[in-house]
Protein backbone atom coordinates (compact mmCIF):
# COMPACT_ATOMS: atom_id res chain seq x y z
CA UNK A 1 0.00 0.00 0.00
CA UNK A 2 1.50 2.94 -0.79
CA UNK A 3 1.94 6.08 1.72
CA UNK A 4 -0.95 7.64 -0.11
CA UNK A 5 -3.47 5.76 0.48
CA UNK A 6 -6.65 5.23 2.61
CA UNK A 7 -5.48 1.60 3.41
CA UNK A 8 -2.37 3.49 5.01
CA UNK A 9 -4.27 6.36 6.79
CA UNK A 10 -6.14 3.17 8.65
CA UNK A 11 -3.14 0.50 8.28
CA UNK A 12 -0.94 3.03 10.54
CA UNK A 13 -2.39 4.49 13.34
CA UNK A 14 -3.75 0.68 14.33
CA UNK A 15 -0.32 -1.02 14.26
CA UNK A 16 1.10 2.07 16.52
CA UNK A 17 -1.67 2.14 19.17
CA UNK A 18 -1.17 -2.22 19.09
CA UNK A 19 2.55 -1.39 19.16
CA UNK A 20 2.18 0.29 22.57
CA UNK A 21 -0.37 -2.12 23.96
CA UNK A 22 0.90 -5.20 23.41
CA UNK A 23 3.77 -6.24 25.84
CA UNK A 24 7.78 -5.54 25.43
CA UNK A 25 8.62 -9.05 24.22
CA UNK A 26 5.95 -9.03 21.29
CA UNK A 27 6.23 -5.71 19.45
CA UNK A 28 9.06 -6.88 17.02
CA UNK A 29 6.84 -9.40 15.71
CA UNK A 30 4.11 -7.04 15.38
CA UNK A 31 6.17 -5.11 13.73
CA UNK A 32 7.12 -8.14 11.26
CA UNK A 33 3.97 -9.09 10.70
CA UNK A 34 2.82 -5.26 9.54
CA UNK A 35 5.68 -5.16 7.48
CA UNK A 36 5.09 -8.33 5.54
CA UNK A 37 1.35 -7.28 5.58
CA UNK A 38 2.29 -3.64 4.01
CA UNK A 39 4.69 -5.24 1.66
CA UNK A 40 2.52 -7.99 0.73
CA UNK A 41 -0.71 -5.52 -0.54
CA UNK A 42 1.19 -4.67 -3.27
CA UNK A 43 1.60 -8.15 -4.50
CA UNK A 44 2.02 -11.29 -2.15
CA UNK A 45 4.53 -12.80 -4.02
CA UNK A 46 6.88 -10.33 -3.45
CA UNK A 47 7.25 -11.69 -0.23
CA UNK A 48 9.15 -14.79 -1.50
CA UNK A 49 12.33 -12.75 -2.78
CA UNK A 50 12.03 -10.22 0.37
CA UNK A 51 12.23 -13.73 2.59
CA UNK A 52 14.78 -15.47 0.29
CA UNK A 53 17.16 -12.27 0.43
CA UNK A 54 16.32 -11.69 4.38
CA UNK A 55 17.10 -15.49 4.55
CA UNK A 56 20.70 -15.40 2.82
CA UNK A 57 22.04 -12.53 4.43
CA UNK A 58 21.31 -13.72 7.92
CA UNK A 59 22.35 -17.53 7.13
CA UNK A 60 26.17 -15.57 5.58
CA UNK A 61 26.12 -13.58 8.62
CA UNK A 62 26.21 -16.39 11.27
CA UNK A 63 28.20 -18.20 9.32
CA UNK A 64 30.88 -15.39 9.32
CA UNK A 65 30.35 -15.18 12.95
CA UNK A 66 31.13 -18.14 13.54
CA UNK A 67 34.27 -18.62 11.31
CA UNK A 68 35.29 -15.96 14.13
CA UNK A 69 34.82 -17.92 16.82
CA UNK A 70 36.80 -20.83 15.67
CA UNK A 71 40.09 -18.71 14.04
CA UNK A 72 40.82 -21.97 11.90
CA UNK A 73 43.47 -21.40 9.78
CA UNK A 74 42.12 -19.96 6.14
CA UNK A 75 39.57 -18.30 8.38
CA UNK A 76 39.71 -14.51 5.92
CA UNK A 77 39.38 -16.75 2.92
CA UNK A 78 36.04 -18.80 3.96
CA UNK A 79 34.44 -15.73 5.31
CA UNK A 80 35.16 -14.05 2.14
CA UNK A 81 33.39 -17.46 0.47
CA UNK A 82 30.10 -16.40 2.47
CA UNK A 83 30.33 -12.89 1.70
CA UNK A 84 30.63 -13.61 -2.36
CA UNK A 85 27.81 -16.27 -2.17
CA UNK A 86 25.63 -13.50 -0.20
CA UNK A 87 26.50 -11.35 -2.99
CA UNK A 88 25.93 -13.57 -5.47
CA UNK A 89 22.61 -14.15 -4.68
CA UNK A 90 21.34 -11.01 -3.52
CA UNK A 91 22.84 -9.20 -6.75
CA UNK A 92 21.51 -12.44 -9.08
CA UNK A 93 17.79 -11.42 -8.04
CA UNK A 94 18.10 -8.23 -8.28
CA UNK A 95 19.60 -8.99 -11.95
CA UNK A 96 16.97 -10.83 -13.46
CA UNK A 97 13.97 -9.10 -12.19
CA UNK A 98 15.46 -5.49 -12.65
CA UNK A 99 18.10 -5.84 -15.16
CA UNK A 100 17.88 -9.42 -17.40
CA UNK A 101 15.62 -7.73 -20.54
CA UNK A 102 18.17 -4.61 -20.41
CA UNK A 103 21.11 -6.92 -20.62
CA UNK A 104 19.47 -8.93 -23.17
CA UNK A 105 18.87 -5.93 -25.42
CA UNK A 106 22.03 -4.95 -24.92
CA UNK A 107 23.66 -8.15 -26.22
CA UNK A 108 21.96 -7.82 -29.38
CA UNK A 109 22.72 -4.31 -29.47
CA UNK A 110 26.58 -5.18 -29.43
CA UNK A 111 26.02 -8.52 -32.02
CA UNK A 112 24.14 -6.02 -34.32
CA UNK A 113 27.62 -3.89 -34.42
CA UNK A 114 29.63 -6.65 -35.40
CA UNK A 115 27.53 -7.45 -38.12
CA UNK A 116 25.70 -10.31 -36.25
CA UNK A 117 22.12 -10.69 -36.24
CA UNK A 118 20.02 -11.36 -33.15
CA UNK A 119 16.69 -11.06 -31.50
CA UNK A 120 16.91 -9.46 -28.13
CA UNK A 121 15.43 -12.18 -25.44
CA UNK A 122 12.32 -10.48 -23.81
CA UNK A 123 11.11 -12.06 -20.21
CA UNK A 124 9.11 -9.15 -19.50
CA UNK A 125 9.44 -10.01 -15.39
CA UNK A 126 7.30 -8.10 -13.21
CA UNK A 127 9.52 -5.62 -11.04
CA UNK A 128 8.96 -6.16 -6.86
CA UNK A 129 8.56 -2.92 -5.91
CA UNK A 130 11.31 -1.82 -3.37
CA UNK A 131 13.77 -4.38 -4.30
CA UNK A 132 16.90 -2.07 -4.74
CA UNK A 133 16.38 -0.72 -1.74
CA UNK A 134 15.85 -3.91 0.73
CA UNK A 135 18.34 -5.78 -1.47
CA UNK A 136 21.42 -2.79 -0.66
CA UNK A 137 20.09 -3.07 3.24
CA UNK A 138 20.61 -6.71 3.41
CA UNK A 139 23.94 -6.76 1.77
CA UNK A 140 25.64 -4.21 3.90
CA UNK A 141 24.60 -6.24 7.03
CA UNK A 142 26.47 -9.22 5.11
CA UNK A 143 29.69 -6.47 4.64
CA UNK A 144 29.02 -4.94 8.45
CA UNK A 145 29.58 -8.12 9.84
CA UNK A 146 32.25 -9.46 7.95
CA UNK A 147 34.02 -6.26 8.93
CA UNK A 148 32.98 -6.48 12.60
CA UNK A 149 30.79 -3.33 12.33
CA UNK A 150 28.27 -5.32 14.28
CA UNK A 151 27.89 -9.20 15.69
CA UNK A 152 25.47 -11.63 13.87
CA UNK A 153 21.90 -11.17 14.74
CA UNK A 154 20.79 -14.76 16.04
CA UNK A 155 17.42 -13.80 15.62
CA UNK A 156 16.10 -14.48 12.27
CA UNK A 157 12.70 -12.73 12.69
CA UNK A 158 14.44 -9.19 14.63
CA UNK A 159 16.71 -9.09 11.39
CA UNK A 160 13.93 -10.03 9.16
CA UNK A 161 12.33 -7.12 10.53
CA UNK A 162 15.61 -5.05 9.88
CA UNK A 163 15.50 -5.98 6.28
CA UNK A 164 11.26 -5.47 6.04
CA UNK A 165 10.46 -2.26 8.16
CA UNK A 166 7.49 -1.18 6.90
CA UNK A 167 8.17 2.79 7.01
CA UNK A 168 11.79 2.45 5.02
CA UNK A 169 11.42 -0.42 2.95
CA UNK A 170 10.18 0.13 -0.25
CA UNK A 171 12.20 3.70 -0.93
CA UNK A 172 14.47 4.00 2.35
CA UNK A 173 16.33 5.70 3.74
CA UNK A 174 18.36 2.75 3.40
CA UNK A 175 19.98 1.83 7.33
CA UNK A 176 22.85 0.27 8.26
CA UNK A 177 22.26 -2.59 10.17
CA UNK A 178 24.27 -1.29 12.83
CA UNK A 179 22.13 1.89 13.55
CA UNK A 180 18.44 0.05 12.99
CA UNK A 181 19.11 -3.51 14.36
CA UNK A 182 19.72 -2.65 18.02
CA UNK A 183 16.43 -0.49 18.18
CA UNK A 184 14.55 -3.89 18.10
CA UNK A 185 15.92 -4.10 21.25
CA UNK A 186 15.05 -1.06 23.02
CA UNK A 187 12.00 0.01 25.02
CA UNK A 188 9.61 2.54 23.25
CA UNK A 189 7.26 4.20 25.51
CA UNK A 190 4.25 6.56 23.86
CA UNK A 191 5.79 9.85 23.93
CA UNK A 192 3.82 13.30 22.78
CA UNK A 193 6.29 15.24 21.98
CA UNK A 194 7.69 12.50 20.03
CA UNK A 195 4.38 11.87 18.55
CA UNK A 196 3.87 15.52 17.39
CA UNK A 197 7.05 15.73 15.84
CA UNK A 198 6.79 12.69 13.96
CA UNK A 199 3.24 13.63 12.60
CA UNK A 200 4.23 16.87 12.26
CA UNK A 201 7.06 15.72 9.73
CA UNK A 202 4.41 13.06 8.41
CA UNK A 203 2.56 16.21 7.44
CA UNK A 204 4.85 18.06 5.45
CA UNK A 205 5.68 14.84 3.49
CA UNK A 206 2.43 14.90 2.14
CA UNK A 207 2.28 18.12 1.58
CA UNK A 208 5.27 17.94 -0.54
CA UNK A 209 4.32 14.86 -2.35
CA UNK A 210 0.28 15.55 -2.44
CA UNK A 211 0.14 19.30 -2.87
CA UNK A 212 3.48 20.21 -4.80
CA UNK A 213 4.71 16.95 -6.65
CA UNK A 214 2.42 15.30 -8.14
CA UNK A 215 0.71 18.95 -9.29
CA UNK A 216 4.14 19.27 -11.29
CA UNK A 217 3.94 16.30 -12.53
CA UNK A 218 1.07 16.99 -14.93
CA UNK A 219 3.04 19.59 -16.65
CA UNK A 220 6.21 17.43 -16.90
CA UNK A 221 4.38 14.55 -18.23
CA UNK A 222 3.03 16.30 -20.74
CA UNK A 223 6.24 17.54 -22.23
CA UNK A 224 8.49 14.90 -21.36
CA UNK A 225 5.84 12.28 -23.03
CA UNK A 226 5.39 14.33 -26.35
CA UNK A 227 9.43 15.90 -26.79
CA UNK A 228 8.73 16.91 -29.97
CA UNK A 229 5.95 18.85 -30.04
CA UNK A 230 7.61 21.29 -27.12
CA UNK A 231 11.02 23.84 -27.41
CA UNK A 232 12.57 26.63 -25.61
CA UNK A 233 11.10 27.91 -22.27
CA UNK A 234 8.33 24.96 -22.32
CA UNK A 235 11.12 22.38 -22.14
CA UNK A 236 13.14 24.53 -19.81
CA UNK A 237 9.82 25.13 -17.76
CA UNK A 238 9.03 21.12 -17.60
CA UNK A 239 12.96 20.86 -16.60
CA UNK A 240 13.02 22.71 -13.84
CA UNK A 241 9.70 21.63 -13.06
CA UNK A 242 11.24 17.87 -12.70
CA UNK A 243 13.69 18.61 -10.50
CA UNK A 244 11.24 19.71 -8.13
CA UNK A 245 8.99 17.03 -8.51
CA UNK A 246 11.32 14.51 -8.28
CA UNK A 247 12.71 16.04 -4.84
CA UNK A 248 9.61 16.56 -3.28
CA UNK A 249 8.37 13.33 -4.32
CA UNK A 250 11.46 11.24 -2.55
CA UNK A 251 11.93 14.03 0.18
CA UNK A 252 8.39 13.76 0.50
CA UNK A 253 8.27 9.87 0.96
CA UNK A 254 11.59 9.79 3.13
CA UNK A 255 9.86 12.64 5.33
CA UNK A 256 6.72 10.48 5.87
CA UNK A 257 8.83 7.41 6.61
CA UNK A 258 11.15 9.17 9.18
CA UNK A 259 7.81 10.57 11.04
CA UNK A 260 6.13 7.76 10.94
CA UNK A 261 9.28 5.65 12.64
CA UNK A 262 9.80 8.32 15.22
CA UNK A 263 5.71 8.52 16.43
CA UNK A 264 6.61 4.79 17.05
CA UNK A 265 10.38 6.08 19.24
CA UNK A 266 12.53 4.81 15.88
CA UNK A 267 15.22 6.85 14.48
CA UNK A 268 15.92 6.77 10.75
CA UNK A 269 18.65 8.25 9.14
CA UNK A 270 17.64 12.19 7.38
CA UNK A 271 17.81 11.05 3.85
CA UNK A 272 17.44 14.53 2.00
CA UNK A 273 19.38 18.07 3.41
CA UNK A 274 18.57 21.38 1.25
CA UNK A 275 20.41 19.53 -1.73
CA UNK A 276 19.46 22.50 -4.36
CA UNK A 277 21.56 24.90 -2.46
CA UNK A 278 24.01 22.71 -2.75
CA UNK A 279 27.03 24.78 -3.77
CA UNK A 280 29.51 22.10 -6.12
CA UNK A 281 28.35 18.98 -7.62
CA UNK A 282 30.30 16.87 -5.10
CA UNK A 283 28.27 18.86 -1.90
CA UNK A 284 24.36 18.23 -3.89
CA UNK A 285 25.71 14.34 -3.79
CA UNK A 286 26.33 14.84 0.40
CA UNK A 287 22.80 16.62 0.23
CA UNK A 288 20.68 14.20 -1.95
CA UNK A 289 19.96 10.98 -1.16
CA UNK A 290 22.43 10.89 1.98
CA UNK A 291 22.10 7.05 2.41
CA UNK A 292 22.56 5.68 -0.57
CA UNK A 293 25.77 7.91 -1.37
CA UNK A 294 26.83 6.84 1.95
CA UNK A 295 26.10 2.86 0.57
CA UNK A 296 28.15 3.60 -2.62
CA UNK A 297 30.44 5.37 -0.20
CA UNK A 298 31.11 2.96 2.15
CA UNK A 299 30.58 -0.68 -0.03
CA UNK A 300 32.23 0.51 -3.44
CA UNK A 301 34.24 3.66 -3.47
CA UNK A 302 36.40 3.22 -0.55
CA UNK A 303 36.65 -0.75 -1.47
CA UNK A 304 37.84 0.41 -4.97
CA UNK A 305 40.46 2.93 -3.37
CA UNK A 306 38.25 5.91 -2.95
CA UNK A 307 40.97 8.79 -3.06
CA UNK A 308 43.48 7.24 -1.38
CA UNK A 309 45.27 6.42 -4.81
CA UNK A 310 46.44 8.36 -8.28
CA UNK A 311 44.09 11.36 -9.01
CA UNK A 312 43.32 9.33 -12.34
CA UNK A 313 42.89 5.95 -10.26
CA UNK A 314 40.65 8.55 -8.48
CA UNK A 315 38.80 9.68 -11.48
CA UNK A 316 38.26 6.22 -12.50
CA UNK A 317 36.72 5.34 -9.10
CA UNK A 318 34.30 8.14 -9.39
CA UNK A 319 32.78 7.55 -12.99
CA UNK A 320 32.68 3.06 -11.95
CA UNK A 321 30.74 4.28 -8.57
CA UNK A 322 28.22 6.80 -10.68
CA UNK A 323 27.74 4.54 -13.59
CA UNK A 324 26.90 1.86 -11.18
CA UNK A 325 24.62 4.43 -9.41
CA UNK A 326 22.80 5.28 -13.14
CA UNK A 327 22.26 1.48 -13.22
CA UNK A 328 20.78 1.28 -10.04
CA UNK A 329 18.69 3.63 -10.58
CA UNK A 330 16.71 2.41 -13.63
CA UNK A 331 17.43 -0.68 -16.32
CA UNK A 332 17.74 1.96 -19.54
CA UNK A 333 20.85 3.65 -20.75
CA UNK A 334 19.53 6.98 -19.84
CA UNK A 335 19.90 6.32 -16.53
CA UNK A 336 23.67 5.19 -17.01
CA UNK A 337 24.20 8.41 -18.68
CA UNK A 338 22.92 10.65 -16.13
CA UNK A 339 25.03 8.67 -13.80
CA UNK A 340 28.18 9.29 -16.10
CA UNK A 341 26.85 12.89 -16.63
CA UNK A 342 27.27 13.31 -12.43
CA UNK A 343 30.69 11.51 -12.52
CA UNK A 344 32.09 13.45 -15.54
CA UNK A 345 30.88 16.73 -13.44
CA UNK A 346 33.18 15.69 -10.16
CA UNK A 347 35.73 14.57 -12.25
CA UNK A 348 35.94 17.79 -14.18
CA UNK A 349 35.62 19.33 -11.26
CA UNK A 350 38.45 17.43 -8.85
CA UNK A 351 40.81 17.93 -11.93
CA UNK A 352 40.19 22.15 -12.71
CA UNK A 353 40.27 22.51 -8.66
CA UNK A 354 43.84 23.90 -8.75
CA UNK A 355 43.44 26.06 -11.59
CA UNK A 356 40.47 27.33 -10.05
CA UNK A 357 41.88 27.66 -6.44
CA UNK A 358 44.89 29.61 -7.85
CA UNK A 359 42.24 31.71 -10.24
CA UNK A 360 40.48 33.22 -6.93
CA UNK A 361 43.85 34.20 -5.16
CA UNK A 362 44.96 36.23 -7.89
CA UNK A 363 41.42 38.00 -8.49
CA UNK A 364 40.72 38.31 -4.84
CA UNK A 365 37.51 36.24 -5.00
CA UNK A 366 36.74 35.53 -1.66
CA UNK A 367 34.96 32.03 -1.50
CA UNK A 368 32.52 32.45 1.00
CA UNK A 369 30.59 35.93 -0.16
CA UNK A 370 27.34 35.73 -0.84
CA UNK A 371 27.36 36.63 -4.58
CA UNK A 372 29.87 33.77 -5.13
CA UNK A 373 27.73 31.57 -2.75
CA UNK A 374 24.67 32.39 -5.01
CA UNK A 375 26.55 31.51 -8.63
CA UNK A 376 28.15 28.43 -7.16
CA UNK A 377 24.85 27.56 -5.82
CA UNK A 378 23.23 28.61 -9.41
CA UNK A 379 25.41 26.56 -11.71
CA UNK A 380 25.76 23.33 -9.94
CA UNK A 381 21.46 23.85 -10.02
CA UNK A 382 21.73 24.31 -13.81
CA UNK A 383 24.03 21.03 -13.97
CA UNK A 384 21.55 19.36 -11.91
CA UNK A 385 18.89 20.27 -13.80
CA UNK A 386 20.14 19.52 -17.28
CA UNK A 387 21.57 15.98 -16.05
CA UNK A 388 17.34 15.46 -15.17
CA UNK A 389 16.56 15.27 -18.69
CA UNK A 390 18.08 11.73 -19.20
CA UNK A 391 16.70 10.86 -15.58
CA UNK A 392 13.14 11.72 -17.13
CA UNK A 393 13.04 10.69 -20.78
CA UNK A 394 11.53 8.15 -21.60
CA UNK A 395 14.63 6.99 -24.12
CA UNK A 396 17.50 8.42 -25.10
CA UNK A 397 16.44 9.37 -28.41
CA UNK A 398 13.70 11.68 -26.52
CA UNK A 399 16.54 13.16 -24.40
CA UNK A 400 17.98 13.93 -27.60
CA UNK A 401 15.22 15.66 -28.88
CA UNK A 402 14.57 17.38 -25.75
CA UNK A 403 17.91 19.02 -25.42
CA UNK A 404 17.68 20.15 -29.17
CA UNK A 405 14.30 22.20 -28.92
CA UNK A 406 15.82 22.94 -25.42
CA UNK A 407 18.12 25.81 -27.21
CA UNK A 408 15.11 26.63 -29.41
CA UNK A 409 13.65 30.15 -27.84
CA UNK A 410 10.32 30.44 -28.30
CA UNK A 411 10.05 34.01 -26.70
CA UNK A 412 6.26 34.37 -27.53
CA UNK A 413 5.17 31.26 -25.10
CA UNK A 414 6.24 34.36 -22.14
CA UNK A 415 2.98 36.10 -23.77
CA UNK A 416 0.83 34.03 -26.10
CA UNK A 417 -0.42 31.65 -22.65
CA UNK A 418 1.19 28.33 -24.36
CA UNK A 419 2.46 27.84 -20.48
CA UNK A 420 -1.12 27.33 -19.53
CA UNK A 421 -1.96 24.55 -21.79
CA UNK A 422 0.57 22.39 -20.56
CA UNK A 423 -2.07 20.27 -18.74
CA UNK A 424 -2.13 22.77 -16.25
CA UNK A 425 -4.38 25.91 -16.27
CA UNK A 426 -3.46 29.18 -15.55
CA UNK A 427 -4.90 28.87 -11.73
CA UNK A 428 -2.69 25.51 -11.39
CA UNK A 429 0.31 26.60 -13.30
CA UNK A 430 0.14 29.32 -10.40
CA UNK A 431 -0.27 26.90 -7.66
CA UNK A 432 2.43 24.82 -8.76
CA UNK A 433 5.06 28.08 -9.00
CA UNK A 434 3.86 28.72 -5.00
CA UNK A 435 4.42 25.26 -3.97
CA UNK A 436 7.47 25.46 -5.58
CA UNK A 437 8.07 28.70 -3.55
CA UNK A 438 6.86 26.97 -0.01
CA UNK A 439 9.31 24.33 -0.08
CA UNK A 440 12.11 26.21 -0.95
CA UNK A 441 11.70 28.86 1.54
CA UNK A 442 11.36 26.21 4.14
CA UNK A 443 14.93 24.57 3.02
CA UNK A 444 16.16 28.23 3.16
CA UNK A 445 14.30 29.00 6.51
CA UNK A 446 15.83 25.56 7.91
CA UNK A 447 19.13 26.58 7.30
CA UNK A 448 18.97 28.46 10.81
CA UNK A 449 16.61 27.02 12.77
CA UNK A 450 14.52 23.88 13.37
CA UNK A 451 10.93 24.82 11.90
CA UNK A 452 9.31 21.99 13.76
CA UNK A 453 10.47 22.64 17.11
CA UNK A 454 9.74 26.34 16.53
CA UNK A 455 6.20 25.65 15.64
CA UNK A 456 5.78 23.36 18.37
CA UNK A 457 6.70 25.53 20.92
CA UNK A 458 4.00 28.19 19.36
CA UNK A 459 0.87 27.87 21.62
CA UNK A 460 -1.99 26.09 20.97
CA UNK A 461 -3.80 28.25 18.96
CA UNK A 462 -0.98 28.95 16.48
CA UNK A 463 -0.18 25.27 16.17
CA UNK A 464 -3.80 23.76 15.41
CA UNK A 465 -4.30 26.69 12.96
CA UNK A 466 -0.78 25.56 10.96
CA UNK A 467 -2.08 21.64 11.35
CA UNK A 468 -5.68 22.15 10.05
CA UNK A 469 -4.32 24.79 7.25
CA UNK A 470 -1.87 22.08 6.19
CA UNK A 471 -4.42 19.69 6.31
CA UNK A 472 -6.63 21.22 4.20
CA UNK A 473 -4.27 22.50 1.51
CA UNK A 474 -3.56 18.82 1.26
CA UNK A 475 -6.98 17.32 1.05
CA UNK A 476 -8.12 20.51 -0.92
CA UNK A 477 -4.98 21.22 -3.61
CA UNK A 478 -3.24 17.53 -3.12
CA UNK A 479 -4.31 14.40 -4.85
CA UNK A 480 -7.98 14.59 -3.47
CA UNK A 481 -8.15 17.73 -5.46
CA UNK A 482 -11.01 17.74 -8.55
CA UNK A 483 -7.17 17.98 -11.00
CA UNK A 484 -5.16 15.38 -9.07
CA UNK A 485 -5.33 11.67 -8.71
CA UNK A 486 -3.28 9.42 -7.09
CA UNK A 487 0.13 8.27 -8.01
CA UNK A 488 2.91 5.98 -7.04
CA UNK A 489 6.21 7.49 -5.49
CA UNK A 490 8.99 7.65 -8.58
CA UNK A 491 11.11 5.79 -6.53
CA UNK A 492 8.97 3.12 -5.89
CA UNK A 493 10.07 1.72 -9.43
CA UNK A 494 13.87 1.67 -8.44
Amino acid sequence: MSFTSIQFLIFFPAVTILYFVIPQKARWAWLLAASYYFFMSWNPYYAILLAVSTVVTWTSGLLIGREDLRKRPNTVRRKKIWVALSVFVNIGILVVFKYLDFFCGLYAEILHIFGISAQAVQFDLLLPVGISFYTFQALSYTVDVYRGDIKPEKNLGKYALFVSFFPQLVAGPIEKSKDLLPQFDEVHTFDYDRARKGLLLMLWGYFQKTAVADRLATLVNTVYNSPQKYSGLEVAVATVFFAFQIYCDFAGYSNIAIGAAQVMGFRLTKNFDKPYFSKSIKEFWRRWHITLGAWFRDYLYIPLGGNRCSKWRHCLNLMIVFAVCGLWHGAAMTFVIWGLLHGVYQVIGLLTRPAKQRAEQKLGIRENSFPVRLYRAAATFVLVDFAWIFFRANSLWDATVLIGNLFRFNPAALWNGSLFSLGLAAPDFWAALLGIAAVTAADLLSRRRDLRQSLLNRGPVCRWAVYIAGTMVILIFGIYGPLQSPSQFIYFQF
